[in-house]
């Protein structure tokens, strides 16, 4: 038996159905909330009440759908009714399993936090969505385990806002598979001191552009990789003396020049590839690409991008692709190219 429950509890109550049970494509009338008021809450509320706190919940800024009908009571009269009932959502299914997908195949997350986020955004639809919960459970318990990721977020979030520098512990894996603390020569913890200005995603992982106070440049740093943040009191370096920065920041024009995140100058790149790999070409430079002599199965094409990136982009997509300018970098590629083709040389 449930315990009776006070009637002001009625119009939360009512919501609270309609949330768990009701979406464009499943309605209920009037009296099936009824019913699930006294199976659920044990409340009893006729229609005319019902409906009553039904407009409340919009007149309070709920979006609650439903249809009209108009039908002919006992005394002769007709009469409009309200029925199938249901709440607009601010996210479709659609929408909250892109989000889920977008967590549960993030390289950043520990899978502790990624299930209790995932369960968040379950709690925004209906007993009727499924989301893709059931593949964290599949997937290897391999996340890094860095308990501090969303304190390290709030953190820099308060940093970038207020104009203020964070000092922390950055991290790199050793053999054991843990993350250990960089050190100084003489085996002191290394503090960074760095003034930041963006967190974005990239390629699964999640990092903050900033610059290193001791130097002018830009740089990246994992966020899953950074322990013991600190706020600092002293105020983040002026933007404008911070080499790449001097005409403001545009984080879609950074991110096609720094596809692998590396820190460094950016240059003007040309290349040829093989059609067949346009795809990927595309996937990572976007839309700032200038294709140019189009031959019947290569390409050539320029695009300002990051110089150590370049060089590990062409490493990557060797065999398809061929650096043409600049004269430098292209040398250095061949180089390496070199040097790794003696390592598979066939035996004598």
């Amino acid at each position: 038996m449930y315990a009776p429950q006070p009637k002001k509890l009625l119009i939360m109550n009512i919501l609270e159905i309609l949330k768990h049970y009701t979406d464009e494509n499943h309605r209920l009338s009037q009296r099936e909330i009824g019913e699930l008021l006294e199976q659920e809450y044990g409340m009893k509320a006729d229609r005319k009440t019902i409906k009553r706190n039904l407009m409340d919940l919009i007149d309070l800024g709920y979006e609650l759908e439903y249809s009209e009908s108009v039908r002919t009571n006992r005394q002769g009269q007709e009469e409009t009714m309200l029925t199938d009932w249901y709440l607009n959502r601010p996210f479709t299914d659609g929408e909250l399993r892109l989000l889920i997908d977008g967590l549960l195949f993030s390289r950043h997350i520990p899978y502790s936090q990624c299930r209790a986020l995932v369960k968040k955004l379950e709690g925004l639809s209906n007993r009727y969505f499924r989301s893709r919960m059931g593949y964290i459970s599949t997937l290897p318990n391999d996340q890094p385990n860095n308990v501090q990721l969303f304190y390290t977020i709030d953190i820099l979030d308060e940093a970038i806002q207020k104009g203020r520098q964070v000092a922390f512990c950055y991290n790199e894996y050793g053999v054991d598979k843990k993350l250990h603390p960089r050190c100084t020569d003489d085996g002191q913890i290394r503090e960074y001191v760095v003034n930041p200005y963006q967190m974005a995603a990239v390629n699964g992982r999640y990092y903050l552009i900033c610059n290193y106070d001791k130097y002018d440049n830009l740089s990246n740093y994992r966020l899953d990789r950074i322990t013991d943040i600190r706020l600092l009191e002293s105020p983040a370096k002026d933007r404008t003396k911070v080499i790449g920065l001097e005409q403001g920041f545009s984080l879609p024009k950074h991110m096609a020049e720094h596809i692998y995140m590396l820190a460094g100058e950016s240059i003007r790149v040309a290349f040829r590839a093989q059609k067949s790999i346009l795809n990927d070409v595309m996937d990572w430079f976007g839309p700032d690409i200038e294709p140019f002599n189009e031959q019947e199965n290569t390409v050539d094409a320029t695009v300002m991008v990051n110089r150590e990136a370049m060089f590990c982009w062409a490493m990557q997509y060797g065999r398809f692709v061929e650096l043409l300018k600049p004269a430098d970098l292209r040398e250095e590629v061949g180089q390496a190219l070199r040097e790794a083709g003696k390592k598979y040389k066939a035996e004598q």
